[in-house]
């Protein structure tokens, strides 16, 4: 295998809609290993408006609208890539785009990642490389999650990688294969609350910090079929909001103490997958990373309830780590090697997905 370096830039926006991440990398791949160094990173927030769309507008737009979203997303993207090149006066050989989930519903072999990566690369005559996720689902895979191959490569330091973002996934190694999958909904909940009462999100958990659990929520959203199912699994927003916001709402409760249940389900999910995955001669190191890591509250919780040494790592990995292995995504298209793994999807082989855009 030859030696092979990269200049990629990652661009991630999640379930949580707490903005556009964007990470230029380089990865180097020597001797068969590969290596990375973050050059730059940032975020940028979105427009009220095109908030909206992306989280829930763009799910009832008729067909002639969601196009015309999905091109001028694109360009939005493009944009945010050209001030970031500018900024730091920097030239990479490739973007990488996960696009904003719309529908993902891998069951019936539906998915769409918004923001067209043929407006990006025309906006910024960088070869754009989107559209990761289809090529599996249409194998017969969940399309996710695809950070593993990254945690795999690039962080096996740790003997668990858990992001906790829109939602919670985990990935570790077991028996010589990549395990990965979701774990629960986390901030595309907690955000969905604080919203109502004009926040942005839980700061901390200082308002699931003054709450009380209520038990029988609290064993009703852990006996949630999801959560005893086996194998390859993942979780879009369309499960949230049919089954998850119906039941924290049939209580009645204060919003601190719907929270404060809703924390503890979260942490006690993540606590029962690493328990039942137990690590011969030691616990194990957690790798937290995702803007959940900043919550204190819910990361002092699953410290309580996790067997495992806690890591949280510098700022830049916590907020950039999905955007830097998006880019690295881009490097392994590049380089010709799988970024999705048949161990973690649940598809019948490895592949190469994306769709690559060249000026």
């Amino acid at each position: 295998m030859k030696d092979f370096r990269i200049q990629a830039i990652g661009l991630m926006s999640g379930t949580s809609l707490d903005g556009l991440d964007v990470c230029c990398c380089t990865f180097h791949r020597e001797a068969g290993k590969w290596s990375f160094h973050i050059d730059c990173a940032k975020g940028y927030g979105y427009p009220d408006d095109m908030k909206q769309m992306l989280g829930t507008g763009a799910q009832k737009m008729n067909a002639l609208e969601f196009i015309t979203f999905h091109s001028a997303y694109g360009k939005f993207l493009g944009e945010r890539v050209n001030e970031f090149i500018q900024e730091f006066g920097i030239r990479p050989d490739i973007i990488a785009s996960h696009g904003h989930t719309i529908f993902h519903e891998p069951q019936k072999k539906i998915m769409y990642q918004i923001g067209d990566g043929a407006a990006i690369a025309a906006e910024t005559r960088i070869p754009t490389v989107s559209d990761f996720r289809r090529l599996d689902i249409m194998l017969g895979g969940q399309g996710a999650p695809l950070v593993p191959i990254g945690d795999r490569l690039l962080f096996s330091d740790y003997d668990f990688c858990l992001n906790i973002g829109g939602f919670s996934n985990i990935s570790f190694e077991q028996e010589g294969q990549r395990i990965a999958f979701d774990i629960s909904p986390v901030n595309y909940v907690i955000n969905h609350y604080c919203r109502q009462i004009g926040l942005e999100f839980d700061r901390d958990g200082e308002i699931a910090r003054r709450g009380q659990i209520c038990r029988e929520l609290l064993d009703e959203l852990n006996a949630m079929e999801f959560y005893h199912q086996s194998g390859p699994k993942s979780l879009g927003r369309e499960w949230v909001e049919t089954l998850v916001y119906p039941m924290l709402e049939r209580y009645g409760l204060s919003l601190e103490d719907m929270l404060r249940t809703f924390y503890e389900h979260a942490a006690w999910q993540v606590s029962r997958v690493i328990t039942a995955h137990p690590l011969s001669g030691s616990n194990g190191r957690l790798l937290i990373t995702g803007g959940g890591a900043f919550n204190k509250f819910l990361i002092e919780r699953i410290g309580v309830l996790c067997p495992c040494e806690i890591v949280i790592p510098d700022r830049q990995i916590i907020e950039y780590k999905e955007a830097l292995i998006f880019a690295f995504l881009g490097a392994l298209y590049m380089a010709d090697e799988p970024g999705c793994l048949a161990s973690v999807t649940g598809a019948p082989i490895d592949n190469i997905g994306g769709m690559l855009f060249k000026i």
